[in-house]
Formats: C-alpha cells, sequence, structure tokens
C-alpha cells in the first residue's frame, strides 16, 4: 500500500495576483488523454456517464475513473506538470463493463481512496491498493448483491460506525414488464455493521432517482438525504424528496418541487453560510434558495434557468445533466457548469445543445460565458468536473459525452485572482472528514463549503475544496469538523493548498 502523502500538490504562482476581469477561457488539451474515451451504449446508457476525480497514487494529483457504459471504463493516471499542459497516461483500469459512474470515497479509513461503481448490473466497491491500482472488495466488505440500474450514490459517516453509510439511487426496473416507462425501481440506503455492510433500507416506491446527496444544509449536524428524481417515469405523482437519516423517513414538511430531475450541485452562493442546491432537469434548470428551514425558487432574472441553447436556431428545450459549481476566474464568486445533451433523439428537445458556463457576477446574477470561453461543445454531454489538474490555482474541466470523445479542458483565463486550497484529515474512520465545513474568510467575507460525497451527474471528486480570494493576498480559515467541533481562524497563506489535520 502507498502510504499516505500530503494531499495537496506545490502550485506555481498565479498568472497575475489581481481582480478577475477578463472572460474565462479554455484550451482543449483533450490530446493529452493517451486515447479517445467514450460513453456508450444503448438504451440503459442513455443516463449515466459519470467521471470520478481523486488522487489514486498519493502524488496529490487528480486522477480520472471515467464511465465506459456498454464499453470498459477508464482510468487515466494524471502526468501534468505544475501549470503545463494536461497529460494523462493509460492507467489500466480493472475490466469493468457496463458502468454508468463512479465516485470516490476512503471506505476503509486506511488513506487510500476506493471507489464506489455505479453499474447497470451488480455494483461494486473496488479498494484501492496505492499506486493506482485496485481490488474488488464488494464481496469482502459484503455489499449486498443487485441487479439493478444504478444512476445516483451519495454516502455520509454516521456517528460510531467504522464504514460510511452508502446510498444507491436507482432507476427503471429492468425486470418489469411495463417497462421502461412507469417502472421505477426501488433504491437502497445501506448502513454498515462493524466493517461489513448489514442492513439495506429500500426507499420504496421510488421515482427514477438520477442524483443524490447526503447534506447537512440546515447546518445542525442533522445531514440529510436529498434525492432528484426523472419527472418521465413518475407513477403517482413524483418530486424531488428529501430524507431523514436516522430513521429513515421522508420529511412531511418537505415543499414538493416537480422536474425532470438530472443533476445537483450544492454551493454556498450568498455569504450566509448556508448551501444552495441547482438542480438540472429538461427544461429548466432550477437553481433554489436556502433559507433555513426550506429552499425558495431563485427569481428568473438571477440567469440560471438556461431553459433553451443560447446559441443556434434549435429553440427546443434543453436537457440538462451534471451541474457544478466552481470559481473559474478566482474572484470570490462560485461559478456554474452545466453539461447539457438530448438523451437519444427524443424530438421535443434540443439535438444541438451547448453547455453552459456562467459566470457570477458582483449582484449576485450570472451571465453565459461558455462561447467565448470556448467550451460550449454541442455532443450529448453527460458527467463533468471542475478541478485544478495542473497545479496552477485555476479550475480545468472534465467533460463525459455520450457517443462521442471524453473533453479535457486547461483553464487559461487571464488576470485571475489569487485563490486558496484546503484539504482536510483526522483520526478514524472518515478520514477525510466527510461531513465537515471550511469556512475561508477574507476583506470581511466568509465563503463556506462542505465535504460531501455524492451530487453531480453519475460522478464525482475527493480532493482539496478551491476557494478564489480576487484581489486578497490574506484569509483566514477554520473547519467544522464532522462532529460540531469548531476551531479557532487560522491564518493560511494564498495561492496554495493549505493541509489541516485535526489534532484531538
Amino acid at each position: 500500500m502507498t502510504p499516505r502523502r500530503a494531499l495537496c500538490l506545490i502550485a506555481v504562482p498565479a498568472m497575475i495576483a489581481a481582480p478577475a476581469c477578463a472572460d474565462p477561457a479554455f484550451e482543449n488539451d483533450a490530446g493529452g488523454l493517451p486515447f479517445a474515451h467514450v460513453y456508450s451504449g444503448g438504451w440503459e446508457h442513455f443516463v449515466g456517464g459519470g467521471v470520478a476525480v481523486f488522487d489514486c497514487n498519493g502524488d496529490a494529483k487528480p486522477d480520472l475513473f471515467a464511465a465506459g457504459g456498454s464499453g470498459p471504463a477508464a482510468l487515466f493516471v494524471n502526468r501534468s506538470e505544475p501549470g503545463g499542459a494536461l497529460q494523462f497516461a493509460d492507467g489500466h483500469a480493472p475490466e469493468i463493463l457496463e458502468t454508468t459512474g463512479a465516485y470516490p470515497l476512503d471506505i476503509n479509513g486506511d488513506g487510500v481512496m476506493d471507489l464506489a461503481v455505479l453499474r447497470v448490473g451488480a455494483n461494486q466497491l473496488l479498494r484501492g491498493l496505492g499506486n493506482c491500482q485496485f481490488e474488488d472488495a464488494t464481496a469482502i466488505w459484503g455489499l449486498p448483491s443487485n441487479d439493478a440500474w444504478t444512476t445516483a450514490f451519495t454516502a455520509t459517516w454516521e456517528a460510531g460506525q467504522a464504514r460510511p453509510t452508502l446510498f444507491f439511487g436507482n432507476y427503471v426496473d429492468r425486470a418489469n414488464p411495463d417497462g421502461p416507462f412507469e417502472a421505477c425501481d426501488r433504491s437502497q440506503l445501506i448502513r454498515p455493521d462493524g466493517e461489513d455492510y448489514g442492513r439495506v433500507e429500500q426507499i420504496d416506491p421510488g421515482h427514477c432517482t438520477l442524483s443524490a446527496l447526503i447534506s447537512d444544509w440546515q447546518r445542525n449536524g442533522d445531514p440529510q438525504l436529498r434525492l432528484s428524481n426523472d419527472r418521465h417515469y413518475y407513477v403517482h405523482g413524483g418530486y424531488e424528496q428529501m430524507f431523514e437519516l436516522s430513521p429513515l423517513h421522508e420529511r412531511p414538511d418537505w415543499k414538493h418541487v416537480s422536474l425532470w430531475g438530472m443533476g445537483i450541485a450544492s454551493r454556498d452562493i450568498t455569504g450566509d453560510g448556508l448551501p444552495e442546491v441547482m438542480m438540472t432537469s429538461m427544461g429548466d434548470q432550477l437553481l433554489q434558495f436556502n433559507r433555513g428551514t426550506g429552499f425558495e425558487n431563485a427569481p428568473f432574472a438571477i440567469g440560471t434557468y438556461s431553459q433553451r441553447p443560447f446559441f443556434g436556431d434549435d429553440g427546443r428545450p434543453s436537457t440538462g445533466w451534471h451541474a457544478e459549481f466552481g470559481d473559474v476566474d478566482n474572484d470570490g464568486r462560485a461559478d456554474l457548469f452545466i453539461a447539457k445533451g438530448n438523451v437519444d433523439q427524443m424530438p421535443s428537445n434540443a439535438i444541438h445543445d451547448p453547455n453552459n458556463l456562467l459566470m457570477q457576477r458582483a449582484d449576485g446574477t450570472f451571465v453565459e460565458k461558455a462561447d467565448v470561453a470556448g467550451i460550449a461543445t454541442t455532443d450529448r454531454s453527460r458527467g463533468a468536473a471542475l478541478v485544478d489538474l495542473n497545479a496552477d490555482g485555476r479550475l480545468d474541466l472534465v467533460v463525459m459525452n455520450r457517443r462521442a470523445p471524453m473533453e479535457l479542458w486547461r483553464n487559461v483565463t487571464a488576470d485571475t485572482g489569487h485563490w486558496a486550497g484546503v484539504a482536510l484529515s483526522q483520526p478514524g474512520p472518515n478520514r477525510n472528514a466527510v461531513g465537515a465545513w471550511v469556512e475561508i474568510r477574507s476583506d470581511g467575507r466568509v465563503q463556506s463549503q462542505e465535504v460531501t460525497v455524492g451530487g453531480g451527474h453519475a460522478g464525482g471528486q475527493a480532493g482539496p475544496l478551491h476557494f478564489g480570494l480576487g484581489a486578497m493576498t490574506q484569509a483566514e480559515a477554520r473547519v467544522i469538523w464532522p462532529d460540531g467541533r469548531v476551531d479557532s481562524w487560522r491564518s493560511i497563506a494564498p495561492d496554495r493548498c493549505t493541509q489541516i489535520s485535526r489534532a484531538d
């Protein structure tokens, strides 16, 4: 097993330490992949197509595990030099077919990232062995076998448990003779029993869940399970759902919102410390403001609904998939990427549907810049990731496409602001402090991010949290750990990643 190393790579200096003022710009570095990877397959792969981002060999560089659909999954090992072009080597992924997505998490707390691999068929847990090697630990860890069509995942560590609680969201019941329409499958919450998995709790009926996120959205120490469900397959008036975890039950006071739900993104964008939620769908992409006791739909004028292609002559509704917040220009305001693409040839929705890059302005509204940035591609995009792949402090972009090659974009935005990365570690089974909050204070403002596993569409990240600082050259950070312990504010250096380890 590779020894645990620092999660933060030494970064190159920022290009220009100034408030962001230039438009975002990206260079196409897909040639830095060892081969063109495609998420392929028929109707059982209309959905899915996620990518997991994590460090699989301890060199502090984010590596990529990409779902393959009916083809093999791929593992790309990061060989990029700090500040240079994006370069990856073939990591020779385990031979797994029928994958829809994957999420990284350290299941056994040994300091090496593992993978929860979602499939059309039996899901798998891959134990990380270090040096980007894996073994199938599905049976070893006692994960109950299934034969579902899994399209969503989220996880958290509950108090006193040696393993994380896992949620697998399932789509259509392929065995139902009345399918695929109006044949939503049940989903499963699987709790640990010591170091194995035991009790399975069903969410029944299911509403064709396509994304899930466990988040302490009220910041009261009570994380809850949010599900985004595909309205196209609703049987009896389905809706977006919220569940209490212990005991598992749906919140009776939850305000029902019905969408053709695809993806979830969560981040505080108002500065009040409570995370907003972005939900993608067929049609409107719905941003909701967190009011503490519930969520309120954002006004149309905020600029995030993106309900139709923003260029071209196809005026039919868009189809949104992966959504992710990230500060692309490091101005201290989170921006928003949305992957778009028709399910297949669905005539009710746009076929040539460009991806969105919505840049947040000082007044809290968003403006479209994907075309200016050069990333407004129109293939059938699914999963994606905003992540600094070459340690230059700028978030790069990975985009997964159905039946088209995976995209790799290097962020070359000029005049970006300062930034800070924060990576956490703590003793015990929850080594990466899933459920913690990191707050960054600079220039009288506080930015907040939660460490989560889940969200997006069929894929997620494990690595340092990224904060833009704008013109600020000084910042402070504090951590609210998963058990509620609050650290004191500490000074952190800008333009680098800081490792914060909990000391009992």
